[in-house]
């Protein structure tokens, strides 16, 4: 199956390795993965506030260089989803927008017409690839691993845009994911709030605060690990995790996952092989539980 590839600027940037692992359970998958290598940022929902025309541009070209190719967009961030997802519903209804949209990126040769569809791999993986495929493709059942879903914001939020309405077991698909790849999932509230990442820069505190709580909610409930279909809150969960210890005056210690890097695990493939020795808090912890080391 040919997606039009948006792996966001995270996995390209400050995590690399969940663009590897991105790539690495492709295959498996029966994914072939044609890379937006051009493609702009989708503004994070920043610049939506800020200069929707702009926002509309770069979202619009980014769908259309997807139209291009004659594939949907596949995107492994929440955040992007639904950055992406917002400007792609109003497009689509809206011919003025689309118009000044057209006016903007003709002259870099594109044309947005809202054929294409938006779609997070977690999606993909229930509505296109099918649990079939995904249990031929599991060598190693995570057993006795407790796992915490934390979706982030922008994949459930607001449902209109994302067609939760439409599909309200999208609500779910982490938790049926972590059942399906044989693991144990911890059902805690904060698994559908936000990870503080868009306060950081400006209120670091309360940032620090609203991610700590949230692991350590998980933890009591006997969480392993988070594992997060958004490379923003894989960020801010697992980057700022020793500083959010430190502010809370608690100790934390729980490994973030990106999706990708459990479904690779359950596939077969190495820590290694995964990047799971390239994040701030370890992981070995987490891995212990499925017999593995880094």
């Amino acid at each position: 199956m040919k997606v039009a590839f948006y792996p966001g600027c995270v996995s390209k940037g400050a995590c690399p390795e969940l663009y590897v692992a991105a790539h690495a359970i492709a295959e498996p998958l029966g994914l072939e993965l044609d890379e937006l290598t051009e493609a702009p940022c989708t503004g994070a929902g920043v610049l939506t506030e800020q200069n929707p025309d702009l926002a509309d541009s770069l979202n619009g070209l980014t769908i259309a260089m997807a139209e291009s190719k004659g594939a949907d967009v596949m995107t492994i961030c929440s955040t992007c989803q639904g950055v992406l997802s917002d400007h792609n519903y109003h497009l689509q209804r809206d011919e003025k927008r689309r118009e000044r949209v057209n006016a903007t990126i003709g002259d870099q040769g594109f044309r947005y017409s809202g054929t294409a569809k938006v779609k997070h791999l977690l999606w993909m993986l229930f509505e296109d690839i099918g649990i079939d495929r995904i249990r031929a493709a599991i060598k190693r059942k995570l057993t006795g691993l407790k796992v915490a879903p934390f979706y982030g914001c922008y994949i459930l939020r607001p449902e209109e845009y994302l067609g939760l309405r439409e599909r309200p077991e999208r609500k779910t698909y982490l938790q049926q994911l972590i059942a399906l790849l044989g693991a144990e999932p911890v059902e805690y509230r904060g698994s559908t709030k936000c990870c503080g990442f868009p306060m950081l820069t400006f209120n670091r505190e309360k940032s620090l605060a609203m991610g700590g709580s949230h692991i350590l909610e998980a933890k009591s409930k006997g969480a392993d690990v988070l594992v997060t279909p958004c490379p923003l809150c894989h960020l801010n969960l697992d980057g700022q995790q020793p500083d959010a210890a430190r502010s809370m005056r608690q100790e934390i210690g729980v490994p973030i996952f990106h999706l990708p890097q459990l479904l690779g695990l359950a596939f077969g493939f190495s820590p290694k092989e995964l990047r799971l020795d390239h994040h701030v808090v370890p992981t070995a912890s987490a891995l212990e539980k499925v017999e593995l080391k880094v």
